[in-house]
């Protein structure tokens, strides 16, 4: 065969003196540590941004991507704004929305919450928030019997003690001056549906109801709180916010979902950054086993590297010898790396061996989600990192004098 004799002798230092025995114990045992790291590396970045991309979706399955509201409080023209958005390149669906905050109280319960007032029909067109409904439907917003319906999270309904059917008292603090000064001001709302999206910030804290409502609730006549928006690519977000900005200026705020969550997605992505340069010590630690085994083959073979020289073998050619070893083991490992965290990150997905508790974490089991640009990552610094290591034994081995092992020969 046509190769360069460096790979032949490379390959046989990586096998064992004897015959029919493979590899030799070392080189094994240097090819594991490399695995063993990669294969954690690919895992744990896998369950991280499983855990991620989990929070991403049920924030998103209850907020819109981008929220326009104005400086100055309520938004008395918003149907203009709504025109002015009608076109805009990305944007697949808006809907108005009213917020504010509210106790709502049943029987000698009380909790604060958010009360926000939608129209069903544009808001199950933007957010996914009214697919969550699993008891109740979102035509009792319409109202029964003169009261206004209201849709609960299910672990506010639970807090509360209220199913479907049930009146509860919306209480704002803001109400109307009387001869005893601010009177708050209550009205009854039926409970017209329970909903849950696996997040204790939402399913504890929001309610949903009709807009017009919670716009005669909150004094607010036709002004909305603001306007959301649902884009066709969730990660164009910060540049369509910039370009809509310019267009409506002042008074009104536009924001994304990035800046509305940002404190909870750089503390995931820092978190995930600092696991990967922990757990990149396990394959340094491997490179010290590349570094060893490739010394003691230095010494083992300094006669055999004489006699290269002697026939006329350069330093360099000595050198490349030792760091094609020390790659093929990288290679090699970094493969077997790969195979493993495939198949244990599979296995995770496909049987849910891993168990967590729904009531604390609202995931059944751990989430797993295998990405191209970890494997790229991790498999480029396992390499890299594993032909450092050969540097230093290869350089010993080039200098090495070929007078001093053959002189007894």
């Amino acid at each position: 065969m046509n190769l360069p004799y460096q790979v032949f002798i490379a390959v046989r230092y990586l096998k064992s003196k004897k015959k029919y025995k493979g590899v030799s114990v070392n080189t094994a045992i240097s090819i594991g540590g490399v695995a063993v790291g990669v294969m954690a590396l690919l895992v744990v970045l896998s369950v991280m941004t499983g855990f991620q991309q989990d929070i991403q979706k049920k924030i998103l399955g209850a907020n819109a991507h981008i929220i326009v509201r104005d400086y100055r409080g309520p938004m008395p023209d918003y149907k203009e704004v709504e025109r002015r958005l009608q076109g805009e390149k990305g944007i697949v669906s808006f809907a108005p929305f009213v917020l504010g905050q509210v106790m709502v109280s049943y029987e000698k319960r009380a909790h604060g919450i958010f009360l926000r007032g939608i129209e069903p029909a544009s808001e199950s067109k933007t957010t996914d928030i009214l697919s969550h409904i699993k008891e109740g439907s979102v035509k009792g917003l319409a109202g029964t019997e003169g009261l206004p319906g209201i849709i609960l999270g299910s672990e506010l309904a639970g807090n509360l003690g209220v199913i479907v059917g049930d009146e509860v008292n919306i209480i704002s603090p803001v109400g109307e001056i009387g001869p005893m000064g601010m009177l708050p001001k209550v009205k009854r709302f039926r409970v017209a549906g329970i909903f849950e999206i696996g997040m204790f910030e939402y399913d504890s804290n929001l309610a949903l109801t009709d807009m017009k409502a919670a716009q005669d609730f909150l004094g607010m006549k036709d002004e909305v709180t603001g306007i959301q928006l649902k884009l066709r690519d969730i990660y164009q977000a910060p540049e369509i916010r910039r370009r809509l900005q310019e267009k409506l200026g002042f008074p009104f705020q536009v924001m994304d979902w990035m800046q509305m969550n940002k404190n909870l997605f750089s503390a995931l992505k820092l978190e995930k950054f600092a696991m990967f340069v922990i757990l990149v010590l396990i394959v340094l630690v491997a490179s010290f086993n590349i570094i060893s085994n490739l010394i003691m083959n230095v010494i083992e073979k300094s006669r055999e590297i004489a006699i290269l020289k002697a026939i006329g073998a350069t330093n360099r050619g000595i050198m490349t010898v030792f760091m094609l070893q020390g790659l093929f083991i990288g290679l090699i490992g970094t493969a077997i790396g790969i195979t493993g965290g495939l198949l244990t990150g599979y296995v995770l997905n496909r049987y849910e061996l891993i168990k967590l508790p729904a009531d604390v974490y609202y995931l059944s089991h751990l989430p797993v989600k295998m990405q191209l640009s970890d494997f790229l990552t991790v498999s480029i610094s396992a390499i890299v990192i594993s032909f450092l290591a050969t540097l230093y034994p290869a350089w010993q081995a080039a200098k090495l004098n070929p007078v001093e092992p053959l002189r007894y020969e």
